[in-house]
């Protein structure tokens, strides 16, 4: 009976305000938050701080869950600290924010959340330096480093003041350091368009992502759309320009915004069965169920048109592979009667089956894929059905 009243007041404690855990026990939660955030622990981390764990509990080194985050570039583990609280502008040890420290190591899209999030864009840390000096003379002449550049100017990050230590700015240091991918990138932004929304659209259309930095550092409208009510994010993928789509992503780009024809930056990866596109579109947590004007998903057209790696891709995201499209067909079926029978196809069906593709389901004459492939004479197929 008295474990039961124990019990009792301790829930009712843990429902009060200001009935937490003693000071000892909120700095071993608070420990323990910061070690899962240095193993990107997301799951572990949402449960310690639905337990009372900070976001912002910094140890004796100055570092939190959230800053940690920041610099070792665990993009859903920020998205969870600022759900939860973190202060954006705190400062590490060397009085920098957690914009610096990404910038730093070229995390791009950590750069675009916390610009987005609000973040002092130019804030000047203990030895003097901005996120953006810290990105060209810390950093490294690689296309991580190009397109964090690329976000830091589409956010509208100051590229003139000079740094607190060797008095250079941002373009002087690219050229000091030889980075010349990040010189051209400073170098173009010194030209912004005076129609910002259609230098963007076109920018995007033609692989530009420097183009497309400038015209949102002009002022373009992420979502701007052209006469066929496409966005730049949604050219950027019909045309497969991945750097122009990390750039926009990061920006804050929706890959479920549907043009004229219902296709979307994400659907139409599964027509061109570019996996580059679909890894630079994924940490936009795009919409796995929504559908093409003919009702189907992603992994429908790739099924029929043969795109073996794209489809080994997205069956790992969770996507339905039994979905029936407006034509009664599923991904294995399309992959049988629109296929070729030949060896893309064929591991297309394996990949499908080991994905849990019902084999069974008929189209909507009652012809199952097994069927169709036998009537095609597709021996493999209908073999590999078989089995």
């Amino acid at each position: 009976m008295r474990t039961r009243g124990l019990a009792l007041v301790l829930a009712l404690c843990l429902g009060m305000a200001g009935c937490g855990p003693s000071p000892a026990g909120q700095q071993e939660l608070d420990e323990r938050l910061r070690q899962a955030a240095w193993r990107d622990d997301v799951p572990e981390a949402e449960r310690l701080i639905a337990q009372g764990a900070d976001v912002n509990a910094q140890d004796e080194t100055r570092q939190s869950a959230y800053l940690i985050a920041t610099s070792e570039g665990y993009l859903e583990l920020l998205r969870l600290t600022l759900r939860h609280g973190a202060k954006v502008d705190d400062k590490d040890s060397w009085n920098g924010t957690g914009l610096i420290r990404a910038a730093e190591r070229g995390h791009a899209l950590v750069v675009g959340e916390l610009l987005r999030a609000g973040i002092d864009r130019d804030h000047v840390n203990r030895i003097g330096y901005q996120a953006v000096h810290e990105a060209v003379w810390l950093g490294a002449d690689t296309a991580d480093y190009e397109t964090t550049l690329r976000v830091l100017a589409a956010g509208g990050v100051r590229l003139d003041d000079q740094s607190g230590g060797e008095g250079l700015t941002p373009l002087r240091m690219a050229q000091e350091r030889g980075h010349e991918r990040l010189e051209r990138v400073l170098t173009r932004m010194n030209t912004l368009p005076a129609d910002a929304d259609a230098a963007l659209l076109r920018a995007a259309r033609d692989g530009d992502a420097d183009g497309v930095a400038a015209a949102v550092r002009a002022g373009a409208g992420i979502e701007t759309r052209d006469e066929r009510r496409r966005t730049a994010l949604l050219l950027a993928a019909t045309h497969d320009h991945v750097d122009v789509a990390r750039v926009l992503v990061a920006m804050g780009a929706d890959p479920d915004a549907p043009d004229d024809q219902h296709d979307t930056p994400w659907l139409v990866t599964g027509v061109t069965g570019s996996v580059a596109m679909l890894e630079a579109l994924l940490p936009a947590h795009p919409d796995l169920t929504v559908e093409n004007r003919f009702g189907g998903l992603s992994v429908i057209p790739a099924s029929e048109r043969g795109h073996v790696d794209y489809v080994r891709r997205v069956v790992g995201t969770g996507i339905d592979v039994n979905h029936v499209n407006r034509l009664g067909w599923t991904a294995l079926l399309e992959a049988v009667v629109l296929g070729d029978g030949g060896p893309a196809h064929q591991e297309i069906v394996r990949i499908l089956l080991a994905a849990g593709a019902d084999r069974s389901i008929p189209d909507g004459d009652g012809v199952t894929a097994l069927r169709h492939a036998q009537t095609k004479g597709y021996v493999e197929i209908a073999r590999i059905l078989a089995s």
